[in-house]
């Protein structure tokens, strides 16, 4: 079966059956490398020595990997992917290289932000790719096992973490992706066969991707430093949130003269588009506040190991899996979509609201079920508003788009952990500063686990309940985001899934048939028409999608 047929048919060729599995194991790497610091951090704060940078082991990674999102959006529409995913892969080691041989926390941190660049390239292309071989209708099916998989890793990290530092060490973490990188690296050279889209001179838009950086860098530092490192009328947090907006509006009136601009303006003038990004967002808000710092609540609180932390995850992580898969099948066999999402913000809302509950007394089992009803919710939601993202837009276009919108779905990723972050710190600082039996003339960032557990049991309690005080409510703040989220999805517009990848169309254009080519624009321009957008709305032509095929 040639892969045309075999992409229509709902199934793969051996040759992209390879390269999706290939283009799992990078996204696992990358996703991965996103949480598997967050139960090592006290065992690396306390080798490495620098408590007031142990925040950024985690959001130097998230930042890098959220900035060059578009970038690499960008170029793959221009340049082709391939060589563009080759690249990611060998940055994304080179990194691991870097912080794997650290001999200080700011060494640390410099090679997570390296890898940072070749992981945000890997979560990207890895989705755009799919887009490639795979048309939306039958997509549905993979993106599904893709969304499991990055939640597997983004979930699992914690548990990979914590195993690696009560075992062999923190390090082993990092210099586990040099043979996985290696291997992805052979399965791209041998199997992936991508066209190169580049014509003429590549013009690349420097400025926006500057002005990009800038802003949400500045973003960033301000909700992380807000508060906490500074006063948040201090000169500093009001000079960053200056030019944070500097950069914002040049950015645009950059982006509305770009001859190839890296996040077109266009996008936002898609309705399907901003209300799917705005859903991606929430969901990564909710769940990387709770993945972020659920595990070391566990450890303060409940008194469990680092790999016990990362176990009693599991239950969010399955939930996901099998949701995301049955999600993913569902929308293959059914064409339909807009329900899933909806629900899916739904049970999200539900299971913040369970957790923002905890307290000391709360039986593991009870934060197990409330991870889990997480999980549904997720895996419900995440990599269908993905789907719908790209059914939006041509070939040419899908890589942009999914890595605009990836981008703002990692932009509410980093903002949550260094909002729910900074929040956490000056609650449990407040709680803490008036109790005499606990002693934090060193700071918040000296207790870590194994000293709360060697406390005497009155100051023991004092800083478990303090603990508990200072997260638990902050989940309750994120309801609204979510809450909003779900009003918005329901106006989303349910448009036919493509059932042919434009590439397929353009091959079966020039091919000797070409009424071939002829009857699979009839059937699916037939198809379109029976679900208009709105009175007076040009119908969907082509591939359902509301886009021109080529050819």
């Amino acid at each position: 079966m040639s892969e045309s047929n075999g992409s229509r048919a709902g199934t793969l060729s051996r040759g992209a059956l390879l390269v999706f599995i290939g283009l799992i194991v990078t996204e696992l790497l990358a996703g991965l490398d996103q949480t598997i610091f967050t139960t090592a951090l006290p065992t690396i704060v306390g080798q490495l020595h620098g408590m007031d940078l142990q925040q950024w082991v985690l959001l130097a990674y998230l930042l890098t990997s959220t900035l060059v999102l578009p970038i690499y959006g960008k170029l793959g529409d221009l340049m082709g992917r391939r060589d563009l995913f080759l690249i990611a892969i060998g940055i994304f080691v080179a990194g691991s290289v870097l912080s794997g041989f650290a001999g200080d926390m700011g060494w640390l941190v410099v090679g997570r932000a390296v890898q940072g660049v070749g992981g945000g390239g890997l979560m990207i292309l890895s989705d755009t790719i799919v887009a490639d071989i795979i048309p939306a209708r039958q997509r549905g099916r993979y993106m599904g096992i893709i969304g499991a998989v990055m939640v597997l890793s983004a979930i699992a990290g914690p548990l990979v973490g914590g195993w690696f530092t009560d075992g062999p060490g923190w390090r082993w973490g990092l210099w586990i992706n040099i043979p996985l990188g290696l291997l992805a690296w052979a399965v791209t050279v041998v199997f992936m066969r991508l066209p190169k889209r580049a014509t003429g001179r590549l013009r690349v838009d420097w400025a926006g991707m500057l002005l990009l950086s800038v802003a949400l860098t500045c973003l960033i530092l301000v909700t992380s430093w807000g508060g906490t490192t500074f006063p948040w009328g201090s000169a500093q947090i009001v000079a960053l949130m200056a030019v944070t907006a500097i950069a914002g509006v040049l950015f645009v009136l950059v982006e509305r003269r770009a001859a190839e601009p890296v996040m077109p303006l266009a996008l936002f003038r898609d309705r399907n588009f901003n209300l799917a990004t705005f859903g991606g967002l929430a969901a990564a808000l909710g769940m990387f506040a709770v993945d972020g710092y659920l595990p070391t609540y566990l450890q303060m609180v409940s008194g469990v190991t680092a790999v016990q932390s990362g176990l009693l995850m599991l239950p969010m992580l399955v939930a996901l899996m099998v949701v995301s898969v049955g999600a993913g099948e569902l929308v293959t066999r059914t064409g339909r979509y807009k329900s899933l999402p909806i629900a899916g913000a739904v049970v999200v809302a539900v299971g913040l609201l369970l957790l923002s509950t905890l307290t000391p007394a709360t039986p593991l089992w009870a934060i197990c079920v409330s991870l889990g009803i997480m999980g549904v919710g997720l895996g419900a939601s995440m990599q269908i508003l993905v789907l719908i993202v790209q059914n939006e837009f041509s070939v040419s276009m899908v890589g942009v788009a999914t890595a605009t919108n990836n981008y703002f779905r990692q932009v509410g990723a980093a903002i949550g952990a260094a909002i729910v972050g900074a929040l956490f710190t000056v609650r449990l600082t407040g709680l803490l500063s008036g109790q005499t039996s606990v002693d934090i003339s060193s700071g918040v960032d000296s207790l870590t686990p194994q000293l709360v557990r060697a406390l005497p049991e009155p100051a023991r309690d004092v800083v478990i309940g303090s603990y508990s005080q200072a997260l638990a409510p902050l989940f309750l703040y994120l309801i609204p985001v979510v809450a909003v989220s779900v009003v918005l999805l329901f106006v989303l517009r349910e448009k036919p899934l493509a059932t042919t990848t434009d590439t397929e169309l353009e091959t079966l254009a020039r091919s000797a048939d070409a009424s071939v080519a002829v009857g699979v624009l009839d059937a699916e321009a037939a198809a379109s028409e029976e679900t208009p957008d709105s009175p007076g709305e040009p119908r969907p032509t082509g591939d359902g999608s509301g886009r021109a095929c080529n050819g």
